[in-house]
């Protein structure tokens, strides 16, 4: 099965720094794959340089067996690669529904010009983004929220709504950098059950967190970075009893 995601020998140089030093690893489609390690591992840095943010010094990436290093963000995107950011990002002066709507305007087939006429097409298409959203918003429990000003929702919401608006792009592969941060266990308990729904509609994921419980709960496999280098892979019972993996985050996190 050609993997969702193909990593091989990444590695990126800031000022002959070795911020990411020979990072490879596969993520079969449809699983969830989280990325750990210490504060300042490279993990970011590596999703940015999946994504083409940022460039590699060297090193490949393949999604679904394209590869993906030349193209840009937007041509990335329209591959069904589609990321949300650590910082969960609102659009002031619009509402929760609004923001996430937003999220589909990759898809939309209506030209501008008839949008700013609003034809009958504009219409129907705008209606079925909207119904989506509220849908969305529904199952993540913020359809109530739908009409408030996003930027009044408390932070465990407004990360939810980056994951929201994220799934409206239709993703093939969803990178979510720390969804969990700042979030209580409610929430976190929450975000869990939201990205198991979206594995088992066939959406790949691979997630950097630092929330233990999150990832050994959620995880098929896990990625450890220490220093920009691969420490270990495979499934989190796996990691759970690695001893690099130990002395190299959990250690360090007690220290």
């Amino acid at each position: 099965m050609t993997p969702a995601l193909q990593v091989r020998n990444m590695s990126k140089t800031f000022g002959g720094v070795q911020a990411i030093a020979d990072v490879s690893f596969a993520v079969a489609p449809g699983t969830v794959t989280a990325l750990i390690g210490p504060n300042g591992a490279g993990k970011t840095t590596l999703f940015n340089l999946i994504t083409n943010l940022q460039p590699a010094t060297g090193g490949t990436v393949e999604l679904f067996g394209q590869p993906i290093g030349a193209l840009t963000a937007e041509a990335i995107a329209g591959l069904g690669l589609i990321r949300a950011f650590q910082t969960a990002r609102v659009f002031p002066g619009m509402t929760v529904v609004e923001n996430v709507a937003v999220g589909a305007h990759r898809l939309m087939q209506t030209p501008g010009w008839r949008q700013m006429l609003a034809t009958p097409g504009a219409r129907r298409e705008e209606r079925a983004i909207r119904e989506r959203a509220e849908l969305l918003l529904d199952i993540a429990g913020l359809f109530d929220m739908r009409n408030r000003a996003a930027t009044e929702l408390p932070m465990g919401a407004q990360k939810l709504l980056e994951v929201i608006r994220a799934l409206m792009a239709a993703p093939k592969l969803l990178l979510l950098d720390e969804p969990a941060a700042g979030l209580n266990d409610t929430e976190t308990a929450e975000l869990s059950a939201m990205l198991s729904a979206i594995r088992d509609r066939g959406i790949t994921l691979l997630v950097v967190e630092h929330n233990m419980s999150l990832v050994m709960g959620l995880a098929d496999q896990i990625v450890v970075l220490d220093a920009g280098r691969t420490v270990a892979i495979g499934p989190p019972a796996e990691i759970r009893r690695n001893r690099a993996v130990i002395e190299a985050y959990v250690g360090r996190e007690d220290a």
